[in-house]
């Protein structure tokens, strides 16, 4: 007997649909198989905004009794397979029971493998992925981030060809016949067969070893214990007592020190402080109060703050002085600012490259009529 388990780590809302189709593919085919399985989610309803990472789950196994003992767990922690949805989650995601930052190969079992879908070199997104002490697998999926919304779904067949190529690199969960049998029983649509079937024939794995990835240490704190709770509810509150008391008469708003919002995040902004006037509304707007007022009054995004909303770049009255750039682009959450101040002349040269080479990325549904354009636009 064999239990199998996939873990579908997502963006949430833009990602959801994509997500559920994926997990029930799985239980789907292997079914087929003469299988059973089931699909289910571990974050999902209100806390499930905009970008905020999230999962779903699909466990397969030959009998019931096997199926209930694996379910029995707190959450599948022996993946054979996590797929991430969109790369930039593989710097780390706040977990859906929020207890700090955890490595988007953290639940992934001894040569377990990792499928991203992403349009970046392997060694690249291995540079951003938190070593694991046991040899794991890496292959990906050629596909920008799938972002839709919502109330719409982006049917761009990335769930199809995420679905081809699971049955690549973990054939002992579903095969590809039973995969594309499920998919043409579920769609009826020929392409989207076609297109899992060519998923499935193009990917590769490359294997990760325990020497490779990130160095950090991934962001984390310490729950109370079930004898350190008090009586009742009892949340503490933030100390305000520094409230806006940065260095240099700067001001700084307290913030939560457990709470960072950087893996929500799919784009960052870059801002331009030549030519920043100084007119606040990037700090007035903020829904996340992540901008510090300099001690020279200009406006320093802080990055584990910054949930990549965008705002600021919406209300920036200059051209060009807040720039969105995809996160893809940056391998630390160091200040801008501070960066400027040092080297004027460096950060110029590093503010042209960000904003010149800057990737596509969208936040998803926008307009009725907006996937037809996107489609219509692909040069592809």
């Amino acid at each position: 007997m064999s239990t199998g388990s996939v873990e579908v780590i997502y963006r949430g809302i833009f990602q959801k649909t994509l997500a559920k189709n994926i997990c029930r593919g799985v239980v789907f085919a292997a079914r087929k198989e003469g299988k059973i399985g089931i699909a289910f989610g571990r974050y999902s309803d209100s806390p499930e905004r905009n970008g905020i990472p999230a999962k779903q789950f699909a466990v397969v196994a030959d009998v019931q009794e096997e199926l209930e003992e694996y379910l029995s767990r707190y959450e599948p922690d022996n993946n054979d397979v996590t797929i991430a949805c969109d790369d930039t989650l593989c710097k780390g995601v706040e977990s859906w029971a929020w207890y700090g930052l955890q490595p988007i190969n953290k639940l992934l079992g001894e040569n377990g493998t990792l499928l991203v879908a992403s349009t970046q070199s392997p060694n690249k997104l291995i540079n951003f992925i938190h070593r694991k002490e046991s040899p794991y697998n890496l292959a990906l999926v050629r596909s920008e981030a799938s972002f839709s919304g919502l109330w719409v779904y982006k049917d761009d067949h990335t769930d199809m060809r995420l679905l081809g190529a699971l049955a690549k690199v973990a054939p002992h969960i579903v095969g590809i016949d039973a995969m594309l049998e499920a998919i043409k029983d579920q769609f009826k649509d020929d392409a989207k067969v076609a297109s899992a079937k060519q998923s499935h024939d193009q990917v590769e794995a490359q294997p990760v070893s325990t020497e490779q990835g990130n160095e950090e240490v991934p962001f984390s704190f310490e729950l109370p214990s079930w004898k350190e709770m008090e009586e009742g509810i009892v949340i503490r509150g933030v100390d305000m007592s520094k409230n806006g008391k940065g260095d240099d008469g700067s001001y700084v708003p307290t913030r939560n020190e457990h709470f960072k919002k950087f893996s929500t995040r799919t784009m960052r902004p870059v801002i331009n402080f030549d030519t920043c006037t100084k007119c606040t509304l990037c700090w007035l707007h903020c829904p996340d109060t992540c901008f510090d007022i300099r001690s020279d009054g200009l406006y320093d995004a802080n990055m584990e703050a910054c949930c990549g909303c965008g705002v600021c770049e919406a209300v920036c009255p200059v051209k060009e002085c807040v720039t969105m750039v995809n996160e893809e682009a940056f391998d630390n959450n160091d200040s801008q600012w501070e960066m400027w101040v040092k080297d004027k002349d460096g950060y110029d040269g590093w503010l042209t490259e960000k904003i010149a080479n800057k990737p596509a990325r969208s936040h998803g549904f926008h307009h009725i009529g907006q996937y037809a354009e996107e489609i219509a636009n692909d040069p592809a």
